[in-house]
């Protein structure tokens, strides 16, 4: 089975995606890492000099190869992914999808505390620009994310919260 995390930068995809392959024996994807892995450059790279539209071609292509790869993984989507090209669909096509939902004011806390020049779509904003941006980017992605099979909100999100919605032991 594959299992795919979606929702904001910030939400927890990667340390949740890692706890959980590691409890499952799955591997673990970041789709983030693995582009950044086929392209040889960073995503900041792949924004500044091919823009955002070649970097989602990019993400959708590997979507498709990680999909080919592994049988049995806990991919960590990029939080744009299931917002462009049929990326909702192909993901609940050939796994089971997981909304990790967070209001912006947490968001807003988890992303403060980290290097934002890593994320090109944040580097650069202040506090409130940071927050404006936050708010108005999780309501245009709200649609595509809760088209997920499942959506695990704030107070469930936790390894155990994850086990307890897939039934596992």
């Amino acid at each position: 089975m594959r299992i795919f995390l979606i929702g904001m930068m910030g939400v927890g995809k990667t340390t949740l995606g890692r706890q959980l392959a590691q409890k499952l024996g799955y591997t673990f994807v970041d789709l983030d890492d693995y582009i950044v892995q086929r392209e040889g450059r960073s995503i900041t790279q792949i924004f500044e000099q091919e823009g955002q539209q070649k970097f989602r071609e990019l993400e959708r292509q590997a979507l498709e190869a990680v999909v080919q790869e592994y049988e049995q993984a806990v991919i960590a989507t990029g939080g744009g992914a299931p917002c462009f090209f049929d990326n909702m669909a192909f993901i609940n096509k050939y796994g089971k999808s997981i909304f990790l939902d967070l209001p912006a004011s947490e968001l807003l806390q988890r992303l403060q505390n980290s290097d934002l020049s890593v994320r090109p779509l944040l580097s650069g904003k202040s506090s409130e620009e940071l927050y404006t941006y936050l708010v108005k980017t999780i309501k245009e992605r709200r649609r595509f994310y809760e088209q997920a099979n499942y959506t695990l909100s704030e107070k469930n999100q936790t390894i155990h919260g994850l086990e307890t919605l897939l039934n596992i032991k």
